[in-house]
């Protein structure tokens, strides 16, 4: 399922720069806009697949303070 998230870019000595805003951690660079696109939803994908859970793993809510 497609979700839809917020890009947010800049140029930095002729490179697009960019994170998912909302997305703690997904960063991306490229030399087009559309290639930033693109590396964008690679890094995506890598923080999926790294924050998948194991077999078995369980969850629990807590409260913290900031």
């Amino acid at each position: 399922m497609a979700q839809t998230f917020m890009l947010e870019y800049w140029q930095d000595e002729g490179w697009y720069v960019g994170r998912l805003k909302g997305v703690l951690g997904v960063f991306s660079q490229g030399r087009t806009l559309d290639e930033l696109e693109e590396n964008i939803q690679d890094a995506y994908q890598l923080m999926i697949e790294e924050e998948a859970a194991p077999d078995g793993a369980k969850t629990k809510e807590v409260s913290l303070e900031a």
